[in-house]
């Protein structure tokens, strides 16, 4: 395939990207620091937020974007992997940037990188730097696609760090337990500067990379905490306590990704935002595919990206505080290397027939294994159906337009998903 250029369109460029680099996750620095270096994107803002953690990071960023842009900032995120289109990935005010912005970006990247090996997030973090930086923003908030330390979000030195819920993920690269991956989430803080923490349960390596670093790290339940209340919450410290309205963000579970991001943004004196932002940006904040509800002719399809048994356990919790227990239409799938048997175990009991998908890509399940792990969980053979396609599941699911469907698994699961039915959703 020809190297692009400036006059290709962004899908040439990202055909070519995915050709580009045998292996689609290589971590480490230096190669992408040097490049960086290049295009003197290291500080691409004068303020930049680095997000961490196994779950809740795209809900945590999607609220610091919607606050801070309430409270009159211009705001640039980096987000990872998207659902629909890649631009997805880099916003400017929680916009999606045009696809000549990320063009000319992988232009200069490709002219900067001198025959340095890039995989294609490193190129994809590269850009959004080179964007942030000409765009002239006031804040930029990065989200780490794969641990922290060795990610190449963390070639920038942030002036504060959110580390969200920590899970096992990952585990042939971040490994096999909380205290391991804790300390690679904890790679991102920084000496002497500000990190919180809303993982109620921290790993101890956390702490202890924390305390080596004289970092000051705030921790839920300890330095801050929150408590519901009737459609409002309470965010406390020792010496404050203030009401504000739930995120719009479905699932209890956002109250502990929304106290973490409120905690970090009180304790910077530099970001001067008054009570009106945090209410704006909570009740104005859009995430897709987390929990999502789109009426698809009338028919109920819920969306969710969970793909390891924490973020499952979420969508579990929240199927049972419906009040319509009417049992879903699941359609689902899962990468590989992901606890399937945890994934689907959760969600069993809310399922009147699960149709299964093969994916098509590199790191899919194969339909045999989703189908044993079922088997095993004690999911009769005549309550599964199995498809060769994502197009044919969603024909076979909009033929029961009484019964409401349940889409989880992956990214990919979900992005597929929501691209075959893209004309109906409204």
């Amino acid at each position: 395939m020809n190297l692009p250029t400036i006059r290709s369109s962004l899908t040439d460029w990202l055909d070519w990207l995915l050709k580009l680099h045998a292996q689609e996750i290589e971590l480490g620095l230096d190669r992408v620091r040097e490049v960086a270096k290049q295009l003197d994107v290291l500080t691409p803002a004068p303020f930049v937020i680095t997000v961490a953690g196994t779950n809740g990071k795209g809900s945590s960023v999607a609220m610091l974007v919607a606050i801070l842009k309430a409270a009159g900032y211009k705001v640039g995120s980096y987000t990872s992997p998207h659902i629909l289109r890649f631009n997805e990935r880099i916003q400017l005010n929680a916009q999606p940037v045009t696809d000549q912005s990320i063009v000319a970006a992988f232009d200069a990247i490709e002219k900067a990188r001198q025959g340095i090996k890039l995989t294609y997030f490193e190129f994809a973090t590269l850009a959004s730097l080179f964007i942030f930086k000409q765009a002239d923003i006031d804040v930029v908030v990065l989200e780490v696609g794969l641990g922290g330390r060795l990610d190449a979000v963390n070639i920038v030195d942030a002036q504060a760090c959110l580390l969200t819920a920590i899970d096992v993920d990952h585990i042939e690269w971040l490994g096999s337990d909380r205290d391991k991956i804790g300390f690679e989430k904890a790679g991102v803080m920084r000496p002497n500067g500000l990190s919180v923490c809303s993982d109620p349960t921290p790993p101890k390596t956390v702490l202890e990379h924390a305390k080596n670093l004289k970092v000051d790290l705030k921790l839920l339940g300890r330095d801050y905490d929150f408590e519901s209340n009737n459609g409002n919450w309470h965010f406390k410290t020792k010496h404050q306590s203030i009401t504000l309205p739930e995120p719009n963000l479905a699932g209890q579970f956002q109250l502990q990704n929304a106290a973490g991001v409120v905690a970090l943004l009180k304790n910077q004196a530099c970001l001067k935002m008054d009570q009106a932002a945090f209410e704006g940006g909570l009740k104005k904040v859009q995430h897709p595919g987390r929990l999502q509800t789109i009426q698809v002719d009338q028919q109920a399809w819920l969306f969710d990206v969970a793909h390891n048994p924490q973020s499952v356990d979420a969508l579990a919790a929240h199927l049972t505080s419906e009040s319509d227990k009417t049992e879903y239409l699941v359609i689902f799938s899962a990468l590989s290397d992901k606890d399937i048997q945890a994934m689907t175990s959760q969600i069993k009991s809310f399922a009147s027939q699960w149709l299964l998908i093969d994916l098509h890509v590199e790191r899919s399940a194969p339909l045999a294994r989703l189908q044993e792990v079922l088997r095993l969980a004690g999911v009769a053979a005549d309550h599964q159906q199995t498809f060769n396609s994502m197009a044919d599941a969603v024909i076979y699911a909009r033929q029961s337009k009484e019964k409401r469907v349940l889409v989880y698994g992956s990214f990919v699961t979900v992005s597929q998903a929501m691209t075959e039915l893209t004309e109906w959703m409204s």
